[in-house]
This record gives structure tokens, sequence and C-alpha cells, in this order.
């Protein structure tokens, strides 16, 4: 089970979402680690659409494949950040900053880490992990990425901006950069965004789609809940139209693993 991590209450598998996972003893694992449940997806990339998928971008493009208006924005970006692959010390010293005012925007229940926690997980990641700065042009970091890599995949895992730096349309140079570094220099199979998000509302992919030219790949989720969990879900399930009119405290995380399980239960129709 070296491939699974804990993340949130749950076991999460580390590898990508092409590689098919191994559940082998996963029921007594979710048991052991005491855990709320084990998620996983399968069947990656799948022809039919579904309600779960991940964002996703395999076709290495040049900037006249873009269309005028985002040719333009992208230009404009790159003239007003200068985007570079840095070392993680980079970003230990400097992306905290971005990292914590960009969290402030979120519509989310989760908190920031603070500041020693965001470099504790930082010293935690291996060699697989690459980090890119985005800065102005007074060389004021404003923005960064983490990317895990392996083999020919990269998920571009985490992505910060500034909220004041935002006119500089950071994100635009950025992405466009590591696009072009990832697909068409490296070869990269595909770069990969993350799933759709159950926990807080994000633009992110939906921008990706409309701007970048990625891409939904649909998938099946599979989960194994806790007993308590089982037995939670079996009283508020039924009750889910009333737990939506209710969207503060606890009702937030009850609401998430509501929506959650509407999207497993979607694959039994």
């Amino acid at each position: 089970m070296k491939d699974w991590r804990k993340y949130n209450g749950a076991l999460i598998p580390l590898t990508p979402p092409h590689i098919e996972v191994d559940i082998t003893g996963l029921e007594k694992k979710v048991k052991d680690e005491n855990v709320f449940f084990a998620r996983w997806t399968s069947n990656f990339d799948q022809v039919e659409k579904s309600e779960f998928w991940y964002v996703i971008q395999d076709t290495p493009l040049e900037i006249n494949d873009y269309t005028s208006k985002i040719r333009n924005q992208i230009r404009r970006s790159l003239k007003k950040c200068n985007i570079k692959k840095v070392k993680k010390q980079e970003i230990i010293k400097f992306g905290y900053n971005s990292y914590y005012s960009a969290f402030q925007k979120y519509n989310t229940y989760l908190s920031p880490l603070l500041e020693d926690e965001f470099i504790s997980s930082l010293l935690l990641l291996g060699v697989e992990w690459e980090f890119w700065g985005v800065y102005d042009l007074n060389g004021l970091m404003i923005g960064y990425s983490q990317n895990k890599v392996i083999k020919d995949y990269c998920d571009y895992s985490i992505m910060k901006f500034h909220p004041d730096y935002l006119k500089s349309r950071p994100s635009e140079a950025l992405i466009y950069t590591m696009n072009q570094h990832y697909l068409n220099e490296r070869n990269f199979s595909y770069v990969n965004d993350g799933a759709r998000s159950i926990s807080h509302e994000t633009n992110i992919q939906s921008f990706l789609i409309k701007k970048f030219k990625f891409r939904k790949a649909y998938c099946k989720l599979n989960i194994i809940y806790s007993q308590k969990i089982k037995l939670l879900l079996s009283i508020i399930y039924p009750l889910k139209f009333l737990f939506a009119l209710l969207k503060f405290g606890p009702f937030v995380k009850i609401n998430i693993l509501i929506n959650q399980e509407k999207i497993r239960r979607s694959y039994e129709k």
C-alpha cells in the first residue's frame, strides 16, 4: 500500500490517474489507518461522459494554435511577468505571501497553512517535484507552481497567484510556459490540472478548457468508506435536499460528503 497517502482524513493514490490502482487489502487499510474513506478513480479518459473527471492537456500547441484574442493575452502577460523554473528553496523563501494571499480569496472551509507548516510541507517533497516561479518586472515573486513529475506525466499540483497582481495575467504566462516545456520540449504524454473539485468552487478548470484547450478526461469515482461513515451516510443521504440548505459550520463538510456520494452513486444507474 505504499502508493497511497493520507489527505484530509482520506486515503488517496499517489499514482497518476492513467495507472491502475492496486486496491488489494484496501478495506482493511481504511480500518487500520482510521480514515474516513479511501478514494480512487478507474477507467481513465473513458469515451462515455461521467460525473467525475480530470482536466488534462495532451496536445502540444504553438502560439498560433490559439485564437488571436488568446494570443494577445498570452503575449501581454509574458511582457509583464517573468516565468522561470526554480529550486524548491526559492518557493520556501518567497512563495508563502502568494500562497496565503491567494487563499484569502477562496470560498472553502479549508484553512491556509501557517508559514512554518508551509515550509515543512515543501521540505518533505522528494525529487519528483518541480517548481516554477512567477515574477513581476521588479523581480518580486507573485505566484508559483508546484508540479509532480512521474516519467512522461506532469501533475500541476498547486498553483497560487497573489491577487494584487492578477491584472498582469500571471496565469496565462505560467500555463503557456509550462505547457511549452512539458508538452512541446519534453514530449510528455499529458499534463493534468487535477480532478473535479468537490470541496470548493474553482474557476481554474473552466479557464484552462476555454483558453488553453484543456479537456475533461472522464473516469469512474470509487470509494470505500469506514463503517462510521457508512452509517452516517445511511442517515443523512436521504435528507440531502434538507442539508443542501445548510451551508455553515459542520454542514459544509457534510454536504461535501453527500456530493461525493452522489457522484459515486451516479455510476450505479
